[in-house]
């Protein structure tokens, strides 16, 4: 049994070969809740997420703790509501141009699993049939079986601070629609 080692340069492709593929970005079924900044939905400290950023409902996003390995802060996601239920329980429909791209940068309670909790803002601006008012939270409901796609990481320390800041890091097709 002979061996060949090659050493220094580079070693061309034959022209009938096909440059490697770009890596497939994983993806996730999940069940999609939201939530607001506010006491009686986060801890003592709404305004921080449990990897010390701001609580900035534009962008941030909590993982359940079972996805901590595969989704760890700064890993920015994709949500797909296209197979969204008809069960009445799911408005992603209705909320979806305040999802667009989110950071993970929060962390759920262990009672929950394979979920990602949005945050979402606080202003109640949606009409229901008794003519009142809606939080988009709750707006939102529960999804299940949403589709999230990882798109990209950022620096903790460094996360983009809009939805257009976020779709030009991540440069998706949804940078366009946003600026």
């Amino acid at each position: 049994m002979g061996f060949l080692l090659f050493s220094g340069g580079t070693m061309a492709l034959p022209a009938h070969a096909q440059a490697p593929l770009a890596p497939v970005q994983p993806s996730y079924t999940v069940a999609l809740t939201a939530y607001n900044a506010v006491p009686s939905q986060t801890d003592e400290s709404p305004f921080e997420t449990a990897s010390g950023a701001y609580s900035n409902p534009e962008i941030i996003a909590a993982r359940s703790q079972d996805l901590a390995k595969e989704l760890p802060f700064g890993t920015i996601i994709e949500l797909d509501g296209s197979q969204e239920s008809s069960d009445g329980t799911c408005g992603f429909g209705v909320v979806a141009s305040r999802i667009g791209y989110r950071v993970i940068e929060d962390t759920m309670n262990a009672k929950f699993t394979k979920r990602i909790d949005i945050l979402l803002d606080t202003k109640a601006d949606y009409a229901t049939a008794d003519k009142g008012m809606k939080n988009a939270a709750q707006v939102l409901g529960i999804c299940k079986d949403i589709t999230i796609r990882v798109v990209g990481h950022v620096d903790i320390n460094r996360i983009p601070k809009t939805q257009a800041e976020l779709a030009a890091f991540v440069g998706g097709p949804k940078a366009l629609a946003l600026k």
